[in-house]
C-alpha cells in the first residue's frame, strides 16, 4: 500500500474538540488540494462530542477517523502514540501534522521515531513543491533571525508540527459532508506506565496569553522595569493579558511566558495593543492572525505600522497614563450603572 492523504491530529479536551484542531484544518486542506488527495482528521478521546465532530467535517475534513476509550480520555503520551502508531500503519498516510502544543510537540517526536520518519517542527509555513509533491516546510531558526526551509524526500509520512494560532480555520460550511470511521485499539496498546494525578491551572502568569482576547505588549520603549508595569497595570483594567517582546523578556522586565513572536509565542486575540514596539520581522509573525492591532510609538517610520489597524504616533509615557486614566473612568462608570439598576 503506497502512502496517501493528508492527516491532521485533532485534539480534544473533555470531549470537546479543541480550536486548534480546526486551524491545522486550514492548513491541511491547502496541501490535500495541491496534492488531489483527501484531508483526514484523526481524533482520540474518551468520548468525542458530536458537534465538534460535526465541526471538523464544516471546517475541512473529507474524512474523520476516532478512537474512543476511557484510557484515552486524558493525554498520557503512551496510550495516545501507540495509537496514532496503529492508525498510521494501517491507513499509511502521506503527510502528518499537528499543533505545536503539549500534545504534539510530545506525539511528533515519538511517532517520527517509531515511523522511521522525518520531523519539523514548530513550522510557520507549510506548501507542495511542485515538481516533486514533497511537502515543503518552513521553520525560524537561529533564534528567529532567518526561515529554514526543509524537505523529508525520502521517509514517509512526512511529518510537522504547526505554531497553534498561527492562521484562522476555514469558514464553516454546514452543507460540507465526509466519512467517519471509528476504530478500536488493542488494550495491551494503552497501557501507560504515567499516571494522571491532577492538572494544575498555572495562575502566576496571568494563564495563557495564547487564549487571550485582549492583550497589551510592551517592548524596549518602556525604558526601564519600572515603566513595565503600566503593561500590566492596564492589562487588568482591560481584564486582559500581559504580552512583551524579546528585548522586554531579556531584559528581565517580563518573563518567558510573555513573549510574543518567532522565539515565543503566536497570539490571535481580538484586540492587540503594542506599545513601545518597533515591529521586528520576529514579533510581526506572532501577532499577524490578530483582529485589531493598535500601535503606539514615537517613530513614524517603525513597521509596527504597517500591520496596525489603528497607529497613534507619540509618547507612550504621555499616553498611557491618558488612556488608563480614561479606562479607570469607563470603569468606574459601568459599576455605578450596575450597582443602580441592582
Amino acid at each position: 500500500m503506497s502512502y496517501k492523504d493528508v492527516w491532521i491530529l485533532g485534539e480534544q479536551e473533555e470531549g470537546q474538540v479543541k480550536l486548534v484542531s480546526y486551524e491545522l484544518l486550514k492548513r491541511g486542506r491547502a496541501l490535500a488540494d495541491k496534492l488531489g488527495v483527501d484531508l483526514i482528521a484523526i481524533i482520540l478521546g474518551k468520548k468525542i462530542g458530536k458537534n465538534g465532530i460535526r465541526e471538523l467535517i464544516y471546517r475541512g475534513a473529507d474524512k474523520i477517523i476516532i478512537v474512543e476509550d476511557p484510557a484515552l480520555e486524558f493525554f498520557l503520551p503512551e496510550p495516545y502514540v501507540n495509537t496514532i502508531e496503529d492508525l498510521v500503519n494501517k491507513y499509511k498516510p502521506e503527510i502528518f501534522i499537528a499543533s505545536a502544543t503539549t500534545t504534539g510537540r510530545t506525539v511528533a517526536p515519538a511517532l517520527a521515531i517509531k515511523c522511521n520518519a522525518g520531523l519539523t517542527a514548530d513550522c510557520t509555513g507549510l506548501d507542495i513543491e511542485d515538481r516533486t509533491g514533497n511537502l515543503i516546510q518552513t521553520r525560524p531558526a537561529i533564534g528567529g533571525n532567518i526561515l529554514a526551509t526543509i524537505k523529508t524526500p525520502n521517509h514517509r509520512p512526512q511529518m510537522a508540527t504547526v505554531r497553534p494560532h498561527s492562521n484562522k480555520p476555514l469558514e464553516s460550511d454546514s452543507l460540507r459532508t465526509a466519512e467517519v470511521i471509528y476504530e478500536t485499539v488493542d488494550p495491551v496498546r494503552l497501557k501507560s506506565r504515567v499516571k494522571r494525578l491532577e492538572f494544575k491551572k498555572n495562575e502566576e502568569e496571568g494563564g495563557n496569553i495564547q487564549d487571550a482576547e485582549i492583550i497589551i505588549a510592551g517592548g524596549k520603549g518602556f525604558k526601564k522595569d519600572d515603566n513595565f508595569k503600566m503593561v500590566h497595570d492596564i492589562a487588568a483594567i482591560l481584564n486582559g493579558a500581559v504580552g512583551a517582546t524579546r528585548d522586554a523578556v531579556d531584559l528581565g522586565w517580563a518573563t518567558y511566558p510573555h513573549q510574543i513572536g518567532l522565539s515565543g509565542k503566536t497570539v490571535s486575540p481580538k484586540l492587540y495593543i503594542a506599545a513601545g514596539i518597533s515591529g521586528s520581522v520576529q514579533h510581526l509573525a506572532g501577532i499577524k492572525t490578530s483582529e485589531t492591532i493598535i500601535a503606539i510609538n514615537n517613530d513614524p517610520e517603525a513597521q509596527i505600522f504597517h500591520v496596525a489597524d489603528f497607529g497613534i504616533v507619540g509618547d507612550l509615557f504621555e499616553i498611557l497614563p491618558l488612556f488608563k486614566q480614561k479606562l479607570q473612568a469607563l470603569k468606574k462608570g459601568q459599576e455605578t450603572e450596575e450597582i443602580q439598576g441592582a
